[in-house]
């Protein structure tokens, strides 16, 4: 209630001044032109008229309220408030000249100005209404930025900025920092690539350099925190600029990317930590929203649904209105939590079911299958961790190599549409029993594409993804906050990297893509060093090395140094598609009779002689000891 008072007085107050600026103006302009004798005509008798004086300021403040002058908070006052100010004080000049025309001079006789003065008079306004709500702002904010220089030699905690991108996002960022947070940061200095900036000033913010002098900058200006303000940015320029950024061992924060607010306009002002994906050397995919139409109301199985993969390929195809999507899994803490954030956001226009089962179990797979009938399958479901595979050989056989091959007759059987297959680099060439199981996927998708009357089959293969289960990003972050050391496994070791957005779009697409038997392959750029992952991990949770240390511990079974995107045989045929980041190896030829042999051998196998089948099957499979 005393809050609803205050703001009632508040724009009582305003609209006083409103009135009192508007009388002002009259008087100035009456005075101007008649040389600042009030008696060269007699205006005065209406200009000091106490109907005049009160209808005219009836009219101000109605006009003033609709154009929204007194919900404004003067504070934030900037270009819409100008506008908004030289509306009302455009149609306040427009009454006082057709009050004064048609009343006082038609009807009661009196001499009123000129024309030119009400022209004049329509400036004056316009000025007038501005003043107070810009000038409070101005006033306000150098004030406080006084007082903030002040408080800094007092108080420690004001942490000095350097905001990276002179432009309108930069503009912004200060603006907050001043408005809203002066008591905790105060931006001290600004750098920007563009040569003509340097120099000038932004928003009272000295532009002091260029990105590649940020060390030498924050250094002399003694900055704390980096803001980095250039959504429009090129991903490769932008990782290049945050690279430098860390490399000072400052605090390092960003803006969201255009593409980002692009799809969440609510984001444009939320400024995040930098995260180890902003490194990435390479633009991310991007959606071809065209190729995915194929989902649109449709029914879409996902196998391995509440997995990290599963789950954001679960969100990427509630974004085409499928008609359902069916979450299978067999672990349910993930997939229920998954079902009830896909309710929450979609509530009834998508329906969406979890069940739970093992895609080693094909009479669970024949229940879902019938009751669903799905159009698409995704089968992400798969064991993947190389060294646990290692341990237990025969595992990834079932789930992997058999678990594939049950869901993709299934899909046979019910007349699916598509089915997509996620695979691994470390299917090319590979050392261990989980990369060895995921290129006979490969192998089973080539086959049910030649064998299928109904389902066109596809496979993906990419490299490791960020912040999954089990990925290095996790593991690292937790050995930081105890403190370290962050363990490699070998100072050399490399490895393509991609989002878990990345992987999911990439999946949808190809199934958009797929005219059946492809593995459709990620352009993921140049691999990435695991001893730079790790550093730059460690600056962006504010430690140094030598802080945290990393320690190197060999070779994990099964693990080799750098992994492959494609074999030779496959490079001679691989095409582009129609995205250009995204390429496909076409199909091979397989023999049926030596798949049905590969099939029934390692339905019978054990730990003793595994390897030894696998290598049977897939002769590039070339098992290493560490």
């Amino acid at each position: 209630m005393m809050k609803k008072f205050t703001g009632l007085i508040k724009k009582i107050l305003l609209a006083l001044i409103d009135i009192s600026l508007f009388a002002a103006s009259n008087i100035f302009v009456f005075y101007i032109i008649n040389g600042g004798d009030f008696k060269a005509f007699a205006y005065d008798a209406v200009l000091f008229n106490a109907w005049h004086l009160l209808g005219l300021s009836a009219a101000i403040v109605a006009i003033n309220y609709v154009f929204k002058l007194y919900k404004s908070v003067w504070t934030f006052a900037g270009t819409k408030e100008i506008l908004n100010c030289t509306y009302a004080s455009f149609f306040d000049t427009a009454v006082l000249f057709l009050v004064d025309k048609i009343i006082f001079q038609h009807i009661l006789g009196h001499q009123i100005m000129p024309v030119y003065a009400y022209v004049l008079d329509f400036i004056l306004v316009t000025v007038f209404t501005c003043l107070p709500r810009i000038g409070f702002r101005i006033v306000r904010n150098e004030f406080v930025w006084i007082q903030t220089d002040n408080l800094k030699n007092k108080n420690r905690n004001i942490k000095n900025v350097m905001i990276v991108g002179a432009g309108y996002m930069g503009n912004s960022v200060i603006d907050d920092i001043k408005s809203n947070q002066r008591d905790k940061y105060k931006v001290v200095v600004a750098v920007d690539d563009n040569p003509q900036k340097i120099g000038k000033n932004l928003n009272n913010v000295k532009i002091a350099g260029n990105c590649s002098q940020i060390p030498d900058i924050v250094e002399k200006y003694n900055v704390d925190d980096i803001i980095i303000c250039i959504p429009s940015a090129t991903r490769k320029r932008q990782n290049e600029i945050t690279q430098i950024a860390v490399s000072t061992g400052k605090k390092v924060k960003m803006t969201p990317s255009m593409q980002e607010i692009l799809q969440d306009s609510t984001n444009m002002r939320r400024i995040r930590n930098v995260e180890i994906t902003d490194l990435l050397a390479r633009d991310e995919v991007k959606l071809d929203i065209r190729v995915c139409r194929y989902l649109i109301d449709k029914t879409i199985l996902v196998t391995g649904g509440g997995g990290s993969i599963g789950s954001e390929l679960c969100k990427q195809c509630a974004r085409y209105n499928p008609k359902t999507i069916i979450i299978f899994d067999i672990y349910e803490n993930c997939a229920f939590e998954l079902e009830n954030e896909l309710k929450e956001t979609y509530g009834d226009n998508i329906n969406i079911h979890v069940r739970i089962g093992s895609v080693r179990d094909p009479q669970r797979l024949e229940e879902i299958f019938e009751e669903f009938h799905p159009d698409v399958v995704f089968h992400a479901a798969a064991h993947k961790h190389v060294p646990l595979m290692e341990a237990s050989p025969c595992e990834a056989v079932k789930n992997n190599v058999f678990g594939t091959y049950n869901v993709a007759l299934a899909a046979e059987r019910y007349k699916v549409a598509k089915m997509v297959i996620l695979s691994t680099d470390k299917a090319v060439n590979p050392t261990n029993v989980m990369g060895a199981t995921k290129r006979i996927t490969e192998i089973i998708v080539q086959y049910m594409n030649e064998v299928s009357q109904n389902t066109k089959y596809a496979a993906v293969r990419f490299g490791n993804v960020l912040g999954s289960h089990g990925s290095v990003i996790p593991i690292f972050k937790k050995q930081i906050e105890k403190g370290g050391p962050v363990c490699v496994t070998h100072p050399d070791i490399t490895r393509y990297f991609m989002t878990i957005p990345e992987a999911a779009q990439l999946v949808c697409q190809a199934g958009g893509l797929a005219e059946g038997g492809e593995i459709f392959v990620l352009d993921m750029g140049e691999p990435v060093r695991i001893m730079d992952l790790a550093e730059n991990l460690i600056k962006l949770s504010g430690f140094t090395v030598e802080e945290i240390g990393i320690k190197i511990t060999g070779l994990r079974p099964g693990e080799k140094l750098y992994e492959e995107l494609s074999m030779e045989s496959e490079l001679e045929t691989r095409q582009k598609t129609a995205n250009e980041k995204i390429f496909v190896n076409q199909p091979a030829q397989i023999d049926k009779k030596e798949f049905k042999k590969m099939i029934d051998i390692l339905s019978n196998i054990d730990d003793n002689d595994v390897r030894e089948k696998l290598q049977q099957f897939v002769p590039n499979y070339h098992p290493v000891e560490n």
